[in-house]
């Protein structure tokens, strides 16, 4: 079988909906299907706590970005994108099996497991992307950070849950209880695997860069493939960076952190320029779609603030959030002669919305309880099917503080804290940032709002609020 020029990098921040997989016509996915050709090969690439406004092509004016802008306008930028929720391991959970935090088993970094707060894996029932493409006879890789495996049993780990490849940093104890040092990189869940030297590298995904690289010389030539790059910038921005010389002219202006959490951003878009010139060089971007998106909003760990560099594009909140500026997230997505250059999505999705999608550019069905909606019709300029709603929700710690829910129907977006017992409703069209609450002036839309909160969270025994928190 020749070797396939098409290819499709997927750099990332997706949405949130509700899909009946059986109620797509089938027509229409033929008329796709025709449009998309010979199965093509899928690189998705995602950036761990990147802000809405953080890419100079949704508006940031400091930090450079230059061939991530240039790349969103040779294909279509989305404006109304969402991350499966507002923190690493559910959104990423959301991502990878096309279930809504509603549904999924992740709903917060950690969970109650026997009573200790600790970290929820992945159920084994929960097909992946990678189960999916590699049914579908793909060659599937993963490399950075997973984040939906628990450290002592490395069945949960991406090279046991559909990676045929996978290089992963992990953290915690093993089931010895040693403690593992993250900067570790196991390769096909090898212990005797690669460390991260900072001393060698100007950043950690230049790092891991270098291992896509060679997985793209070295895969085979006769199969097609997908490739998850799990980029760990710009989170944890005072970690896994060498010295730079990038912003030296803002030293004096600049805190030392901030510098560097703009030299991180710089660095990344430097590196996937690299991947992408690769695939170019190799002949495998004749057809090639790149979709480039965040794991949620940007981080305000201290000492960076997320306000330095406007990082939520005025959004109102941030990581952990689910107002707009925790979850709505930049995508874009480019394929060479697929998607019309320069052109703008107002279409609201989200990550449940990419296995849908990426199973029918593949040729082949996502699961049946996918929660999400094709979006291939929209890349390719077709009638796009319209999700009646999306859903967020999150677990953040013990305490009833820490459950949030969101749901936004049409332009109307509700959001609704544990301890609040109040869902405050907002009009995107003409309040964005979320600075009016209206609820008191719309009671219907407010019961409507609090029906979907109420029978799109499944219980789920490790998270104590799922379900809800509402006074009888």
């Amino acid at each position: 079988m020749k070797l396939l020029n098409l290819t499709i990098v997927l750099v990332w921040l997706l949405n949130v909906g509700s899909y009946n997989a059986n109620a797509q016509n089938i027509n229409e996915t033929q008329v796709n299907q025709k449009y998309v050709g010979e199965k093509p090969n899928i690189i998705f690439l995602l950036a761990d706590d990147m802000g809405y406004g953080e890419l100079g092509s949704y508006g940031q004016k400091t930090i450079k970005t230059p061939f991530l802008d240039e790349l969103a306008s040779k294909g279509m930028r989305f404006t109304d994108f969402y991350a499966g929720t507002s923190v690493c391991s559910p959104s990423r959970a959301v991502l990878m099996t096309g279930l809504h935090t509603g549904h999924v088993s992740i709903r917060g970094n950690k969970g109650d497991i026997n009573g200790k707060w600790d970290r929820v894996p992945l159920k084994k029932s929960e097909k992946t992307i990678g189960d999916v493409l590699q049914k579908a006879g793909y060659q599937t890789a993963m490399i950075g950070k997973w984040h939906l495996g628990v450290p002592e049993d490395v069945s949960t780990w991406a090279k046991g849950r559909g990676f045929d490849y996978a290089v992963q940093e992990q953290w915690g104890e093993d089931a010895k209880g040693n403690e593992i040092d993250e900067r570790v990189h196991w390769v096909n869940n090898n212990a005797d695997s690669i460390f991260y030297n900072y001393n060698n590298y100007k950043c950690l995904d230049e790092f891991r860069t270098n291992f896509a690289l060679d997985y793209l010389d070295e895969k085979s030539s006769d199969k097609p493939f997908f490739l998850y790059m799990s980029y760990r910038i710009p989170h944890a921005h005072e970690y896994f960076l060498s010295k730079t010389t990038l912003y030296e002219d803002r030293i004096e202006e600049w805190p030392e952190i901030e510098r560097r959490h703009a030299a991180r951003i710089t660095m990344l878009d430097a590196q996937i320029q690299r991947l992408f010139d690769k695939l170019e060089a190799r002949g495998e971007l004749e057809n090639t779609l790149i979709i480039f998106s965040s794991d949620n909003g940007p981080t305000d760990q201290r000492p960076h603030s997320y306000k330095f560099f406007n990082s939520s594009g005025d959004l109102k909140g941030y990581k952990r959030d689910v107002y707009e500026g925790g979850i709505r997230v930049p995508m874009f997505a480019y394929w060479k002669n697929k998607i019309t250059p320069r052109t703008v999505s107002h279409h609201p999705s989200t990550f449940y919305d990419i296995m849908p999608t990426l199973a029918e550019v593949a040729k082949t069905q996502a699961p049946k309880h996918t929660d999400g909606i094709s979006i291939l019709p929209e890349l390719l300029g077709k009638a796009q099917k319209k999700h009646d709603f999306l859903y967020w929700e999150i677990q953040e710690g013990k305490s009833v503080k820490g459950f949030r829910q969101a749901t936004r129907f049409g332009n109307w977006k509700a959001v609704r804290y544990g301890n609040k017992y109040h869902t405050e409703l907002y009009d995107l069209e003409t309040d964005k940032y979320e600075n009016n609450d209206i609820a008191q002036k719309h009671p219907d839309l407010v019961k409507r709002a609090n029906e979907i909160l109420r029978t799109q969270s499944e219980q789920n025994e490790n998270y104590p609020y799922s379900g809800g928190v509402f006074k009888n």
